[in-house]
């Protein structure tokens, strides 16, 4: 019995050291040198310090800002610590208030604007956190950031269509905007 005890504990030992040791490092070795940008949390800076990451959306409310998908993630809009989806059906009282108060929003931040409203601006994604925003959703925008910001629409347009984002591997999803990524090209518009 105390031999069939210590070859265990020996195969524990040696499990836990190639799996809960070895496997990791090699795995964190490879991604630094073959993915280091997605490694290291895709990380967006600016004079050289991070302002957030392309993954995790940011809370944009400045009419002069692109705004972006609402967020499911309660009081603090965007916590990632407290990623989930609403689990809030179609026919559900609260998500249409929800939507109804968006929309209001959105009307009343650009009252000329007539084009229809993109659903992902007026609803959450699964995770609470998405950092894009369809073109749609964003050409939609455009009037009311090129007004607050005294800019040509032209020149918002031309910004927004130099950051669409394609389908991962050219057919999966859809083309995207990353909303921060956007608002800091603005921000560093001369």
């Amino acid at each position: 019995m105390l031999k069939q005890f210590k070859i265990s504990l020996g195969i524990f030992v040696v499990m836990l050291v190639v799996t809960g040791v070895l496997y990791p490092l090699l795995m964190t070795g490879l991604a630094q040198v073959i993915f280091p940008y997605q490694a290291n949390g895709s990380l967006i800076t600016q004079n050289n310090q991070v302002v957030g990451s392309a993954l995790i959306g940011q809370q944009f409310d400045q009419p002069k800002y692109f705004w972006g998908r609402l967020s499911a993630t309660g009081d603090h809009p965007y916590n990632a610590s407290a990623s989930s989806g609403s689990n809030l059906g179609p026919t559900n009282p609260a998500l249409q208030q929800q939507v109804s108060d968006r929309i209001v929003a959105l009307k009343a931040a650009d009252p000329t604007n007539t084009l229809p409203i993109p659903v992902d601006l007026v609803t959450a994604s699964g995770s609470g956190l998405d950092p894009d925003i369809s073109v749609a959703a964003a050409r939609y925008q455009a009037n009311r950031v090129a007004q607050a910001r005294g800019i040509p629409l032209q020149t918002v347009l031309d910004l927004i269509n130099q950051h669409i984002e394609a389908p991962q591997l050219g057919f999966l999803g859809e083309a995207r905007v990353n909303v921060l990524a956007l608002n800091l090209a603005l921000d560093g518009l001369k």
